[in-house]
């Protein structure tokens, strides 16, 4: 298995999403626009280590990012020679374990993506599913047993330099503040390995809900199971609960994890509605909640730059987002958006006119007659309210902002829907 993965077929192909991928240095500081060049150079001297079963992979880089709910993710940054290795074993390990893997397991999977576990998920709803179990793994990726994850990969895999290979991967190190420190469990996130291990580990809870014939959807270790009723939800929960802590030993979090409504809970940023017969997928109040909090940072005074620099910044973020939740099938909240963004623009318009000189003479250019063109460049009403009045409607309404280049995304969603 070990010369498929140093092929120069595989090496070459993994070399390439390496550098597609780019990310953050590692440890050593090498970047991946060095990878290519340091390969060509060291590749015999690493290879004979990694043949004879002698390389050493260096510690991760600690880097906290935040999470979308608040607080923080712990990743572990390989550095990009590692990040090389480890993208070449899973080439070939995918090649193996995926075609084994549940069709109700959607994470980190060739041809498989969050879009089709909602999809999924909004199936199920329909044909009555109506309770979900939303099982929350506490700290899943720091949590993996490493003996247990070794066991489960030597049924399948028999060259003992491969294995040895993957264990010090999981055991490299973590540095932290200048100090590495050992890790005996876990499978830290950031890695080309990390997504597959992770996978391998959670196959046997999707095999275990599988034999009990429960519907479910998995994408990475967020795992929704539907059910018809709410007293079948707290008994299927209590079981899964005791085979997640006593056979894969991992921690289910109790505080997050629960039975309950669909449309009461959110699933990779999603949720649904009510409905009986149509149930619609929708976005969450906190993905909407996460996205008024980015816009008003993008919109914020406190970065000076021209409302055309600004606009160009917004729309980058506004079709990115779009391009992920224009699954929801709920077009009104896109029209609301729409509308709440633009009145933080008339805000940002009208703090810029700051005199009132100012903003007489630009409401008297945009079209508003002289009398209330004095009246409001008077006014004492806080910016927010402004933002509202009708006055700004008409003065730097709708098609003022079209032709500022600001995108819609409820037109960019009716685009996208047509096509």
């Amino acid at each position: 298995m070990l010369d498929q993965i140093l092929s120069r077929e595989n090496l070459i192909l993994a070399l390439k999403r390496v550098e597609k991928n780019k990310g953050s240095h590692g440890v050593d500081g090498m970047s991946v626009q060095n990878l290519r060049e340091h390969i060509m150079e060291h590749w015999t001297y690493l290879k004979e280590q990694i043949q004879e079963g002698t390389y050493q992979p260096q510690p991760v880089r600690r880097v906290e990012i935040p999470k979308p709910n608040g607080g923080k993710r712990k990743l572990g940054i390989p550095t990009v020679i590692d990040r090389f290795i480890q993208q070449a074993i899973a080439q070939v390990l995918t090649k193996i374990y995926d075609p084994t893997f549940s069709t109700n397991s959607y994470g980190f999977r060739p041809n498989k993506r969050g879009h089709d576990a909602v999809r999924q998920a909004r199936r199920y709803i329909k044909e009555g599913h109506r309770w979900v179990i939303d099982m929350d793994l506490e700290k899943f990726f720091d949590k993996v047993n490493h003996d247990r994850l070794m066991r489960t990969l030597s049924k399948r895999i028999q060259d003992p330099n491969l294995l040895r290979l993957i264990r010090r991967y999981l055991q490299s190190g973590i540095m932290e503040d200048g100090l590495v420190r050992p890790n005996t469990e876990g499978a830290p996130q950031g890695g080309p390995l990390s997504p597959l291990l992770s996978n391998i580990v959670l196959d046997e809870l999707d095999k275990e809900l599988e034999r009990r014939g429960l519907h479910f959807v998995r994408y990475a270790d967020d795992c929704n199971i539907y059910i018809r009723s709410h007293r079948a939800g707290q008994r299927v929960m209590k079981g899964i609960t005791q085979f997640i802590e006593d056979k894969l030993k991992l921690k289910v979090n109790e505080q997050k994890s629960a039975v309950d409504r669909p449309w009461k809970r959110k699933f990779l940023g999603f949720s649904f509605t009510f409905h009986k017969e149509n149930p619609k997928i929708r976005i969450s109040k906190e993905s909407i909640k996460r996205f008024k909090h980015r816009i008003k940072r993008l919109t914020s005074r406190k970065k000076s730059i021209s409302m055309e620099e600004r606009i160009k910044i917004l729309n980058r973020y506004l079709l990115g987002w779009l391009g992920y939740y224009q699954l929801a099938d709920t077009p009104t909240i896109l029209k609301s958006l729409d509308s709440w963004i633009r009145r933080r623009l008339r805000m940002i318009r009208w703090k810029e006119w700051k005199k009132v000189q100012t903003r007489y003479k630009n409401l008297k250019r945009l079209g508003i007659n002289r009398g209330k063109a004095w009246e409001w460049a008077n006014t004492r009403k806080a910016y927010w309210r402004v933002a509202k009045s009708p006055i700004l409607h008409v003065a730097i309404g709708d098609q003022y902002w079209i032709h500022q280049g600001l995108k819609s995304l409820f037109n960019r969603y009716q685009t996208k829907r047509l096509t």
